[in-house]
């Protein structure tokens, strides 16, 4: 397993509507690197945004989308991604603000 650095774990936020529904209850998305852990995403998050203390981690991996050309069938790359619980008395991350 690499050693991953912080800077490392969060690759982007993850703008949908069904992630934005979910800032109203302070969970926010991110697509994270796919060797990264709970631990490491929760460290990750309250070191890069000051103020934040987060509650829960939720992960999951993404399989690739199977995609077509013609007749060359080939598949999109795997991807992680994390669901991140703020607590109450945590401030809101600022990325995501004006959306």
């Amino acid at each position: 397993m690499a050693d991953i650095k912080y800077y490392d774990v969060i690759l982007k936020p993850v703008i949908t509507e069904k992630s934005m529904n979910a800032m109203g209850e302070k969970k926010y998305t991110f697509l994270v690197h796919p060797e990264a852990n709970k631990s490491q995403i929760k460290e990750a998050v309250e070191k890069m945004f000051e103020g934040t203390k987060v509650k829960s981690v939720n992960t999951m991996n993404m399989d690739g989308k199977k995609k077509r050309r013609g007749v060359t069938v080939g598949k999109t790359a795997k991807t992680k991604k994390a669901i991140v619980a703020l607590t109450e008395e945590s401030k809101d991350i600022e990325i995501f603000e004006g959306l």
